[in-house]
């Protein structure tokens, strides 16, 4: 059997975005590998429910050429066909609607538009799709919003001009990895036997959305046209109306107003609406709540009213409309729940359906729920059951194979106290197959957000496999501040980032170092984003690690503030802004202590990070390399702040290689140089991706 490697990403297969088909006996869902190292392949698949016993339960059958990025699938009410959006014929960023009948015959383009279409939803006669695009006003005035025909040659695609030069009027004008240039999210309708497209919404502001109620009502949510209170820039508020569009008339109906940073809608056929709502004070210390809107009453429920947990993405409806469902992260699963609100039988309280594991997607059926789950054991599979959570059946193993010639290691539970007392959850991975005679060096992981929560699975499952089979043990932790354990637990970082999570950090480290595998004097620790800013605040604080890697991290607040799309989260987490308590943020920021580290730190970051932009880590390097601290700066072009989870294949499984690496040439337990002495060695890409900053010798 072979260990788990950080090349090994190139083989593993996700799975994301499952939809049940109206007859319940069908599963659509996403199917994403990497092509090479710069691409992914997505296509859509169908995987059977059918049932105990029956040879077709789980039988998967690919509905789409690999030919771009398949996306978004969703089953017209009928069940015979699917809409989706694609990159395919050479459309890049620029994916269109297209629609597939499941039993036969080619998948057809329904739109040809200047934008990326995105959010599909069939009208409930399954005739039109509604769906967002973003679009410029010389876009939406020339009319290339609806229909590029004509504006481009027959044999050309339409590209989208980047300016020269860019000129910025708002506050928020990029976010992920790319600029907004001008453009914004209108709400669009595309008739799809004639591919006629409409747009419904008008104005300088974005919509979000949609969903249908019935055949001629569209909801949508609309950013606050007056921009913030005392009339400022809608880019610094959170407020949304929820609008209802009779597309019939073209009248619209503001029916409630909501705040969230990014809020979304679940509507039913006799004019309910659900929507998510955060208090607008201080917002990232507040749980995520889902509130029902009764459009016939103008009656508003918050149905998740006493539920102490927070809600993760979209609602949805049952078809019938009675019962709501929704993620939420728990004490290190993400569950499904569900909550009676139909109106007639009031609010119960919510309900676990499905309660074990970590899901990121699901949908809801007559019969059945369908969702994507992972485990310890494995990445990610399609998964059915019950409305109610029984009868649970496995209909993928997209990694069968892999899995099967790999020996993995199971994560142990652990409960342990802080310093006031608080009991915080982790878990310790060994490596496979560990000799209870040796001792192994300790790898501490810690989670970025801060208001995130970390399980035995996710995201982090390759590079947590990764390390241990690498021979270290792995230790991580949700730390006060994270999700999943309640309000107070979530708000309990507040102003004070550092402190507080080193202090709970910290304590399972000498929980987990007192064990007799344990080498106590061989740790390392690394993290990204607000795990980036802990690595930074903690290796300023201690020099209990052998080395350290600071990954796409906030060094200093003010900087951050100025740059990020979100900067937000420092007003709200901190209570503040830099022209009012500029002192106050330079003590509260790992930069500031870059003079008392003296562990060898690596720093990774990526070009196009417009959540914590790449001139934090710039700063935080050279004020490491200025005072001395063997250290390194890697940059990765073309990606943003999603490098670990979905960059390019070559940069995550580089980015992977250079951990370990760095790890290794600092550990008694490996023999092996420091990685400023090694060159190319031990990297699958050599130096494709480039080291600029550090050490003369090429990385």
């Amino acid at each position: 059997m072979d260990r788990v490697g950080a090349a090994d990403f190139m083989d593993l297969v996700q799975v994301s975005d499952p939809q049940l088909s109206p007859d319940g006996e069908r599963v659509a869902f996403v199917r994403t590998v990497p092509a090479d190292d710069e691409s992914y392949e997505s296509t859509v698949c169908v995987a059977r429910l059918g049932g105990d016993g029956d040879a077709e339960t789980g039988r998967v059958r690919r509905l789409t050429a690999t030919d771009g990025r398949d996306e978004a699938p969703r089953w017209s009410p009928d069940g015979s066909r699917l809409a989706f959006t694609s990159t395919r014929e050479d459309r890049e960023e620029r994916a269109q609607l297209w629609v597939l009948p499941v039993d036969g015959d080619e998948a057809t383009l329904v739109t040809d538009v200047a934008g990326a279409v995105s959010s599909p939803a069939w009208s409930p006669d399954g005739t039109q799709v509604a769906f967002a695009q973003r679009s410029t006003p010389g876009e939406r005035e020339c009319g290339l919003d609806l229909d590029v025909a004509g504006a481009v040659d027959p044999d050309e695609t339409y590209e989208r001009e980047p300016p020269d030069p860019r000129v910025i009027d708002r506050l928020i004008y990029r976010a992920d990895a790319s600029y907004f240039d001008g453009t914004r999210s209108h709400v669009y309708v595309a008739d799809v036997e004639t591919g006629s497209v409409e747009r419904l919404t008008e104005g300088d502001v974005d919509f979000r959305g949609p969903d249908w109620g019935d055949d001629s009502t569209l909801y949508y949510l609309v950013e606050y046209r007056d921009g913030a209170e005392g009339g400022g820039s809608a880019d610094d508020s959170t407020r949304y109306d929820v609008v209802a569009h009779d597309t019939g008339t073209g009248g619209t109906e503001t029916l409630v107003e909501t705040t969230d940073w990014k809020p979304e809608i679940a509507a039913t056929g006799d004019g309910r609406v659900a929507y998510t709502y955060k208090p607008a004070a201080r917002t990232t210390l507040r749980q995520r709540e889902v509130c029902v809107h009764d459009s016939a009453t103008g009656e508003t429920v918050t149905v998740t009213d006493g539920l102490d947990r927070t809600v993760e993405g979209r609602p949805r409806w049952d078809p019938d409309g009675r019962e709501l469902y929704f993620l939420t992260p728990d004490e290190g699963d993400v569950v499904l729940r569900r909550v009676a609100a139909d109106g007639a039988r009031g609010v119960d309280e919510p309900e676990v359906v499905v309660g074990e594991g970590h899901l990121t997607g699901f949908s809801v059926g007559d019969d059945a729920v369908a969702f994507v789950r992972s485990a310890w054991d494995h990445r990610g599979d399609v998964f059915a059951a019950t409305r109610g959570g029984a009868e649970v059946r496995r209909l993928t193993e997209v990694n069968a194979d892999y899995l099967g010639a790999r020996t993995l290691s199971e994560p142990e539970e652990v409960r342990f106290a802080s310093d006031d007392g608080t009991e915080i959850q982790g878990w310790v991975l060994t490596p496979p197959d560990a000799d209870p005679d040796r001792t192994y060096p300790l790898a501490v992981e810690i989670h970025g957000g801060p208001h995130a929560m970390w399980s035995t699975s996710g995201t982090m499952w390759h590079e947590f496999q990764t390390l241990a089979a690498r021979g270290y043990v792995v230790f991580w932790c949700n730390p006060r501040g994270s999700t999943g354990y309640g309000e107070a637990f979530m708000a309990a970082n507040e102003c004070d980032w550092g402190d507080v999570t080193m202090a709970d950090v910290l304590a399972g480290v000498d929980l987990v170092a007192e064990r007799p595998y344990v080498d106590e004097d061989d740790l390392f620790v690394t993290g990204g984003s607000f795990g980036g800013y802990m690595t930074g605040w903690i290796v300023g604080h201690t020099g209990r690690f052998r080395a350290a890697v600071a990954q796409r991290g906030v060094y200093e607040l003010s900087s951050f503030y100025g740059s990020t799309d979100a900067f937000k989260l420092v007003e709200w987490d901190f209570g503040t802004v830099p022209w009012e308590e500029p002192a106050f943020l330079w003590e509260r920021s790992p930069a500031a202590y870059a003079a008392e580290v003296t562990t060898p730190t690596l720093v990774i970051h990526a070009d196009a990070d417009y959540r914590v932009p790449v001139n934090n880590g710039e700063l935080f390097y050279l004020f490491l390399a200025r005072n001395g601290v063997e250290t390194r700066l890697v940059r990765y072009p073309r990606d943003g702040h999603e490098l670990s989870r979905s960059g390019e294949p070559g940069h995550v499984v580089d980015r992977l290689e250079r951990i370990v690496r760095w790890f290794d040439g600092y550990s008694d337990h490996h023999d092996v140089p420091p990685a400023l002495e090694r060159g190319d060695d031990g990297l699958t890409a050599g130096d494709g991706c480039g080291d600029v900053a550090g050490d003369e010798d090429e990385d």
